[in-house]
């Protein structure tokens, strides 16, 4: 069979694209990638490719692929692998369906407070969010990790409930220490949802969730973007 011809338009400081990063690191899945910038308006061509103008989008052997969990569940369901059971296996629709609730109740449910508390205009209002993103992980999420060891149910490899967290995770554990947010947002974690911070660490130190995530950069960012936002 012939190796599939992969390229994935992408930017490196996305976090939705950093999804389909994981995916193809843990695939072992040799492909072309072309950076767009996010930074200016998207050129003609690449609208052509995606006319929403984000990131990422795939072509695989021709086709175009976009939104990154379409992308990522894609590849999983193509290249059956560790990271998802194939639906018709012993347990595996039911594993699938448990991968998603947890994605979902991740994103849904406590991911859009990290990036309020980040953008926050006061310092109260930071901690607000703060407070409404520990308290969601600690009900949501929480539950749903107890017999991570490391990964989720009981996985000692990374499955597709990491591939389409890792990317949010590692900026969670690396980013307050540069000040983006409140350090105690991880004591208080380490404190209340004790399986989610063993847990997330473990992600946030993976290599394939590690393979684009240039820290420094992202934090330099975040920060200008945050400066940026409270003087508006």
């Amino acid at each position: 069979m012939a190796a599939p011809k992969i390229k994935l338009y992408t930017n490196h400081g996305c976090p939705w694209a950093h999804r389909a990063h994981i995916s193809l690191a843990e695939l072992q899945l040799p492909f072309e990638e072309e950076i767009i910038d996010l930074s200016v308006p998207r050129t003609p061509e690449y609208l052509k490719i995606n006319p929403r103008g984000l990131v990422p989008s795939l072509e695989f052997n021709g086709e175009i692929l976009t939104e990154s969990a379409i992308i990522s569940n894609f590849l999983a369901d193509a290249f059956p692998s560790h990271l998802l059971p194939v639906s018709n296996a012993p347990g595996g629709a039911l594993l699938r369906a448990r991968i998603a609730f947890f994605v979902d109740a991740f994103i849904s449910k406590a991911n859009g407070n990290f990036y309020k508390a980040q953008f926050a205009k006061t310092d109260d209002e930071v901690e607000g969010f703060v407070k409404e993103y520990v308290d969601a992980i600690v009900k949501e999420v929480e539950p749903l990790l107890t017999n991570a060891a490391p990964f989720f149910n009981g996985s000692d490899k990374l499955t597709q409930a990491e591939v389409l967290t890792g990317s949010f995770v590692v900026r969670l554990f690396t980013l307050p220490k540069h000040g983006v947010l409140p350090e105690h947002i991880l004591s208080d974690l380490s404190a209340k949802a004790p399986n989610f911070y063993r847990w997330g660490k473990a992600v946030s130190k993976h290599p394939s969730v590690l393979g684009i995530y240039d820290e420094e950069k992202i934090a330099a960012r975040t920060k200008e973007r945050l400066a940026k936002a409270r003087a508006a």
